[in-house]
């Protein structure tokens, strides 16, 4: 790959900025090497700002840079972001990058094991595009929807969590992360504790972190978080607050147990807590799967439970359409503080959301994405057994969209993850998951925003290459 970028670099001068170079398969044929290693020289010539890659255009020479105002002297923001840090009693500083390393695109020529989200094929467009434009014509579509959402929304939300709940105790969100920011700031002071899941998703942790709470980490195993530790955390700490994801567990893919189900409800109560229920990929179940266990929220009368679902994960990034549900004086809390912090979700996103979920295309969608995802997950947990042998799996989901993979003891994720880069593989290192020291290294690698098989095949590939670097 070095000796066709160094090549490719020096004939630059042939073309003039803004000019195509010549397509992939031109240079494929020209110079005798495989179609990766031109997607890997291309992307290291991006990468020093020689060449611009445009999806479906080809490969263009930069431009040549104009030249840029003299900067400004921003040293004086250090002092003003940081003078009345000495009184915080837990560090409000927002660390995003566990959160940004999935939401990234790569660059060209790099396989996307890192991503949150699935891939462009296995989301319905042309379900969204038809439901946008049915939902642009309904009368009244444009204007200020109610600010709690509008009712047949909430009440096909109440519906999905099933059990007393009604549409009254639902309220619309922009995203589930959006939903998590809420309910972290009606339920937790700063500087209060914060019991979370030991692995978890990272972006709950920065939420914490940047809202100056304290993130409290407990163990979570195969069959979810574990109610023993959770009980001695409560009162360990006096946390009024436990975040959990009882359906396919980020990252680990754990289901909460039937039997630890009443118990984690009856520990919060008992410690006069409640549970963040974050039930973010209840629509990405596997073909395989057996029955879903309902929410925890359905089988709550006491109201412990916060919960939080979504429609982002099978639908789109950018369709961000949430729900809020709890019972009792603490919905009133978060109803304020989602005016507050964002007025009311867009109408024409709440009604495109209506006629989404109401038409045919909806189930259809759901059984070709559950089958999808269960051969893409197979075809990448086949492939590891076969060339990395060496890392374990503790752990095969029947749902969601990743794996939680264990590193040989003594590796660096970090390191390992770099090295994957490096062969053209991009994934998410373990350490972000952890609010504490990780007990052993781990990556994740998603199976769900790539293409197909084949690119899982050819990724697991790449990865034997950053196994022989790094381990």
């Amino acid at each position: 790959m070095g000796d066709l970028a160094d090549r490719l670099r020096g004939e630059l001068d042939r073309y003039s900025p803004g000019g195509k170079l010549p397509s992939s398969r031109a240079l494929v044929e020209r110079y005798r090497v495989s179609p990766v290693t031109v997607s890997r020289a291309l992307a290291r010539l991006a990468a020093e700002g020689l060449v611009v890659t445009r999806p479906g255009a080809g490969a263009f020479r930069a431009r040549p840079r104009t030249p840029e105002a003299p900067a400004g002297d921003t040293s004086w923001q250090e002092v003003a972001l940081s003078a009345d840090g000495a009184a915080d009693l837990v560090p409000r500083t927002v660390d995003a990058t566990g959160v940004t390393v999935s939401l990234a695109a790569p660059p060209p020529g790099v396989l996307e094991f890192n991503g949150g989200y699935p891939h462009p094929s296995l989301q319905p467009e042309r379900a969204l595009a038809a439901a946008l434009a049915r939902a642009g014509r309904r009368p009244g579509a444009w204007g200020r929807p109610p600010l709690e959402g509008l009712p047949e929304l909430r009440e096909w939300f109440a519906r999905e969590i099933g059990g007393a709940v009604t549409a009254a105790e639902v309220l619309i969100a922009a995203g589930g992360q959006s939903a998590l920011a809420t309910a972290l700031r009606a339920l937790a002071p700063p500087g209060a504790p914060v019991l979370v899941e030991s692995p978890t998703y990272p972006g709950m942790l920065a939420l914490a972190r940047a809202g100056g709470l304290r993130p409290v980490p407990v163990p979570v195993d195969p069959d979810g978080v574990r109610p023993d530790l959770l009980a001695d955390a409560f009162r360990a700490t006096g946390a009024r607050v436990f975040v959990c994801q009882p359906l396919f567990q980020n990252p680990t893919g754990a289901v909460l147990a039937a039997d630890r189900r009443a118990e984690v409800l009856r520990i919060a109560r008992a410690a006069g807590a409640f549970v963040v229920e974050d039930d973010f990929v209840r629509h990405l179940v596997h073909a395989d799967a057996g029955p879903l266990p309902r929410p925890l929220a359905a089988d709550d009368p006491d109201g412990v439970v916060v919960h939080v679902g979504s429609l982002t994960k099978a639908t789109s990034p950018s369709f961000r359409v949430s729900a809020l549900a709890a019972h009792g004086p603490v919905l009133e809390r978060l109803r304020a503080i989602q005016v507050v912090d964002s007025f009311f979700v867009p109408r024409p996103l709440q009604e495109a959301a209506l006629e989404l979920v109401g038409s045919p295309a909806w189930p259809r969608h759901l059984r070709c994405l559950s089958g999808e995802l269960k051969e893409r997950r197979d075809a990448m947990t086949s492939a590891l057994a076969l060339r990395l042998p060496e890392l374990a799996l503790p752990h095969v989901p029947s749902g969601g969209y990743h794996l939680w993979v264990r590193l040989p003891d003594g590796t660096d994720d970090v390191a390992f993850s770099a090295a994957a880069l490096r062969a053209g593989v991009a994934l998410t290192p373990g350490r972000p998951y952890f609010s504490a020291e990780p007990p052993s290294p781990y990556v994740r690698l998603s199976f769900a925003a790539v293409a197909g098989p084949g690119e899982i095949a050819e990724g697991v590939r790449r990865l034997r290459a950053a196994c022989d670097e790094a381990l």
